[in-house]
């Protein structure tokens, strides 16, 4: 036990806080080797810092509201509307995690762009720029709702209806109970969602540098001063002014929001919601859910449409040259994502439950940081890390980069804490009797966690398989400072076809990305149905 403790925080202290603590030294450390704290105050007058930052300020808390109000309007009609085609609400919930982040905005570009279909083809307009505020505005409130969404369907799922029940009783119209009843009782979720999206809006690497345009963000300045500019202690700077919003954000969802929560569920049976069936208010909401799925769903099988398509804009005739010229150029990007994807997906998953299980069944020094530093990858943005992992990994002792390794590692310590979260979760609604039976008919502790714990929170652990597999494959923020030509990433394939104009090829890229993630998806829940897990109990989000 006291081995695995010390590897695990080594490994924490290694590949999640030495990182982030060599960004904060580079960003001392100017070109000759001296200290300095000019980054900082080029990152503070610079107007293109500046502008970065209050671009990501803004685009966060504009990402913010719109997704927040469409996700409500999504998990309000799931919960109290009836109306048909609910089970559409999943698949577009599902959409955005398995197809690569910058999916929407490629297919914005390719409707509403100088030679989009709506904007060229149907309505004969020149000279249509669609990069910048507004196309990442629509790309980004599009990608993120469905994350309002699943958050705020439970948090409406969860209230008991006799509350709302006993308002209309006493006569108050629908709307009454609405504003005094439904909606402060939501109001700590409606939060949490914002700070949510805002957070992931101001960090997304994928829509910005596909869409931005002339409209920079923190997270792709990060990119430019490192890569473009040669600066990494000016990239450095920014990284930590990153950092901190979104850190800062983090803490406030922690310990404001949830501190403003209401006790809605007791030990009192209450029967199932009378679902609102009134026309007036039921047709207009049903129609809205339905026009935003269709928008939703139409955007994102443009995508596969497009790489049959032999030169978007100007000639519609089929063709198949895309994937010829995908295949041959793509093929290795695909495999090598495959393959690195399948490493981090095992370690992260059985990683994950061993921290949940000391944080929860055991007691020594230090249980406490080990609990936070492994949820720091929540915290951190991918191109935070990304260049983290450059800066430490570029020299002795460990000097892995342009290796299968680093990515991997990124892989794993990035998306370790939803793992963890949902281990933690599972193993506090298990009584610990269970496993101190086996612990007193003589097991030890790694016999107890692997015959006992391990298949009593398998649901936990496959979720975090499936979720670490997915994401891994549709990375691009934190990978794309650490891929090489010896290792390549489909997913840094498509931007780099995106930037040379060849939607075509992307999208076919794209397309092939897509049908493997389903693949291994329908493979990974048929290996969980065989062991005898319900492939609904596995949460994506």
């Amino acid at each position: 036990m006291i081995i695995t403790i010390v590897l695990v925080m080594a490994s924490l202290i290694i590949f999640t806080v030495i990182p982030l603590i060599k960004i904060l030294v580079q960003s001392f450390i100017s070109y000759d080797g001296t200290l300095s704290g000019k980054a900082y105050v080029r990152a503070f007058t610079s107007k293109e810092n500046f502008n970065a930052l209050t671009n990501s300020l803004a685009l966060g808390g504009a990402s913010g509201i719109l997704s927040t109000i469409i996700g409500f309007l999504f998990a309000y009609c799931a919960s109290y509307v009836q109306m048909k085609g609910k089970k559409i609400f999943n698949l577009i919930a599902m959409l955005p995690i398995v197809s690569p982040p910058f999916a929407v905005a490629l297919s914005i570009i390719l409707l509403f762009g100088s030679r989009g279909f709506i904007t060229y083809t149907l309505l004969g307009l020149r000279d249509v720029n669609i990069y910048g505020f507004r196309g990442l505005i629509f790309a980004q409130t599009l990608s993120y709702f469905p994350i309002s969404y699943l958050l705020l369907n439970g948090v409406l799922g969860s209230i008991d209806p006799s509350i709302e029940e006993a308002s209309r009783n006493m006569g108050a119209s629908r709307w009454a109970t609405f504003t005094h009843v439904t909606l402060p009782l939501a109001l700590p979720g409606i939060a949490n969602s914002f700070l949510l999206v805002f957070i992931k809006s101001v960090a997304d690497f994928g829509n910005p540098i596909t869409i931005g345009g002339n409209f920079p963000t923190l997270a792709t300045q990060i990119y430019y001063q490192a890569i473009g500019n040669y600066d990494m202690q000016g990239g450095a700077a920014v990284a930590i002014l990153l950092l901190l919003i979104s850190m800062s954000l983090y803490a406030l969802s922690k310990l404001w929001v949830e501190k403003k929560t209401f006790v809605t569920i007791t030990g009192k049976a209450a029967r199932e919601r009378v679902m609102i069936d009134e026309r007036h208010i039921a047709k207009p909401l049903s129609l809205g859910c339905l026009l935003i799925s269709f928008i939703v769903i139409g955007l994102y099988i443009l995508i596969p449409i497009v790489s049959f398509i032999k030169l978007w804009g100007i000639d519609y005739s089929f063709t198949l040259d895309h994937y010829r010229y995908a295949f041959n150029i793509g093929m290795k990007g695909l495999k090598d994502s495959t393959m690195m994807a399948a490493w981090a997906t095992p370690i992260t998953g059985i990683l994950a439950m061993v921290i949940a299980f000391l944080v929860v069944r055991k007691d020594f020094p230090g249980k406490r940081t080990m609990e936070f530093v492994s949820m720091l990858g929540m915290t951190v943005p991918g191109t935070v890390m990304g260049i983290g992992y450059v800066l430490t990994f570029n020299t002795p002792p460990l000097a892995i980069t342009g290796t299968m390794l680093i990515i991997v590692l990124s892989y794993v310590f990035r998306y370790l804490p939803i793992g963890v979260q949902s281990g933690v979760t599972s193993l506090k609604q298990i009584d610990p009797g269970i496993e101190e039976a086996a612990a007193d008919l003589g097991a030890n502790s790694f016999k107890v966690f692997t015959t006992v714990t391990l298949p009593l929170i398998k649901t936990a652990f496959f979720g975090g398989l499936v979720y670490t597999f997915v994401k891994s494959m549709t990375s691009v923020s934190a990978v794309i400072f650490l891929v090489s030509a010896r290792y390549k990433l489909l997913t840094i394939s498509v931007l780099d076809q995106v930037d040379s104009g060849k939607f075509g090829v992307a999208s076919a890229m794209s397309t092939m990305l897509i049908v493997v993630v389903y693949i291994a998806i329908a493979i990974l829940y048929w290996v969980i149905g065989k062991l005898g897990v319900n492939k609904k109990d596995i949460k994506l989000v």
